[in-house]
């Protein structure tokens, strides 16, 4: 339980900051501890915000197991739940993280908007 690599695989956070009139996007991805599928969900996250957000991004990963009051909070019921507190309106995305495209279409990103 008191598994310190553990506990530091699921407390990624990771904050990009850049002056920039593109928004900022908030988001938290709920985790159902060191699963398969947990850690699928959190690369899969980190890919596509690494490369269509830059530093344009805080992701924040919660596992309902070390956490359970921050899940009841956000009202996640199933993992992994990935939440988009910003840019507004509040967003939540349900189940498999593994579809690029359906990722950018949740998060209102256009493949083109890609930096790079």
């Amino acid at each position: 339980m008191g598994d310190s690599s553990k506990d530091a695989a699921l407390e990624i956070s990771e904050v990009g900051l850049k002056d920039t009139n593109e928004p900022h996007y908030v988001l938290r991805l709920y985790v159902s501890g060191n699963t398969t599928r947990s850690l699928q969900a959190i690369e899969n996250i980190q890919k596509v915000c690494q490369k269509y957000l830059d530093n344009r991004y805080e992701l924040q990963v919660i596992d309902i197991f070390q956490q359970p009051a921050r899940a009841k909070e956000a009202q996640v019921i199933a993992v992994p739940t990935l939440l988009r507190q910003h840019p507004q309106p509040l967003r939540k995305l349900v189940g498999d993280m593994a579809d690029e495209k359906k990722l950018l279409t949740w998060l209102d990103i256009s493949p083109k908007d890609k930096s790079n």
